[in-house]
């Protein structure tokens, strides 16, 4: 079985649960979320695969998941990241956030770590995490997140929500 990091809001480890009854119970725990850019300024998109335990089909950033130890978190994400999508790169820790979300009968809550990344290429995703990947300019991105919420992740459209442009444009242009 799986286990999280229970946590309280100040990000302090209070124990482990089963990351499956966690989330039954809507237990905050931590977990991070990373997103990736190309040089052309296009953001990196997995489709989660629909064997996944909730939002399975849905489109995402490039990898989230639940670090498996209390270690760096950083080095977690890239190893997640690389498993998960078959990239490797270096990660800039840009905030954490808390949010709380009912996904069917589970409870999504989260004390989550973002991180961004900048890659050029193709990524190899292993399928049972994610069915389908593809690069999108923001702006398009935007539109069809405003047009198809239902089509994206809760956390993916927070985040986007309430980071704002400017964010992502810096995210996007740095080298």
């Amino acid at each position: 079985m799986s286990k999280v990091i229970l946590v309280d809001k100040n990000d302090r480890a209070l124990g482990v649960g089963e990351k499956l009854r966690v989330h039954r119970d809507g237990k905050l725990h931590r977990a991070f979320s990373v997103f990736v850019f190309n040089s052309k300024g296009e953001i990196l998109l997995q489709k989660r695969a629909k064997s996944k335990y909730h939002s399975g089909g849905l489109w995402t950033n490039a990898c989230c998941s639940h670090p498996l130890t209390r270690k760096n978190i950083r080095n977690e994400a890239k190893k997640r990241l690389k498993e998960e999508m078959g990239i490797e790169c270096e990660l800039e820790k840009i905030f954490s956030f808390v949010y709380k979300a009912k996904v069917r009968e589970l409870t999504e809550y989260e004390l989550d770590h973002v991180f961004c990344g900048k890659f050029d290429g193709n990524p190899k995703i292993n399928l049972e995490e994610a069915e389908d990947w593809k690069w999108m300019n923001f702006k398009k991105l935007k539109e069809d997140v405003r047009k198809n919420p239902q089509k994206y992740t809760y956390w993916f459209r927070l985040i986007l929500k309430n980071c704002g442009d400017e964010f992502f444009k810096q995210r996007r242009l740095q080298k």
